[in-house]
């Protein structure tokens, strides 16, 4: 497992990391999980998710069956939080700003056969897919990875709603695809349209699914 994580991750905090996210932590929520044999068993796998709110991290890296190596952004990796965060193989993003260090080091993970993870509406609201940025797809094609969509509903509290007790979360992993293989600026464009449109339409698909089970959200 080494080759598919970054350097510094220690195994074992990793796997107790997993552990926790899908079972003392994740007991708040009531999960419920489809899908997750989409996710190839093994070799290099772009992971893009919509993003709700913070809980939606933690819920997937416990939920999916590979260990994933999420791009989070810089300003959770403070202190002891930030100390863990890389232990357990995750990867700091520096928020608007040019900066290729935490897509080169996830390259190496998608060369040495692991997975990485993307939220690419880059910034946290109501987790609708309006637009996609180009890490997922550039890491896609620059690697061989697979894309994989996933869609996580649940997590966010509706406006004006008080506190609720383990509400339900829905996880679902989407089939797998290669991007398009054009080369220059636009076929980068052309990937990433196509990162989004498979996105937007599994978070559709699961809201269509929680509607009719009579859940929001």
């Amino acid at each position: 497992m080494s080759g598919q994580l970054p350097p510094g991750t220690l195994p074992r905090l990793l796997d107790f990391g997993r552990w926790f996210a899908r079972g003392p932590f994740s007991w708040a929520f009531r999960v419920r999980a489809s899908g997750r044999s989409n996710l190839p068993a093994d070799g290099p796998v772009v992971l893009v998710a919509n993003h709700s709110s913070m809980v939606d991290g933690p819920i997937l890296f416990g939920v999916l069956p590979r260990p994933v190596v999420f791009l989070i952004k810089q300003e959770m990796f403070r202190g002891l939080a930030g100390w863990g965060l890389r232990r357990i193989g995750q990867l700091p993003v520096r928020r608007g700003v040019p900066d290729r260090a935490p897509l080169l080091a996830a390259q190496q993970v998608l060369r040495g056969g692991g997975v990485v993870g993307v939220f690419p509406e880059g910034t946290r609201g109501a987790g609708d897919v309006a637009q996609a940025q180009q890490g997922a797809a550039w890491l896609a094609r620059t690697t061989g990875a697979v894309v994989v969509p996933v869609a996580c509903r649940g997590t966010l509290r509706p406006p004006g709603s008080g506190r609720r007790f383990r509400p339900v979360v829905d996880v679902l992993v989407g089939e797998p695809f290669e991007p398009p293989a054009d080369k220059g600026r636009q076929g980068l464009e052309k990937a990433t349209e196509q990162v989004r449109d498979r996105l937007a339409t599994l978070v559709a698909e699961l809201d269509s699914k929680r509607s009719v089970s009579g859940e929001a959200g």
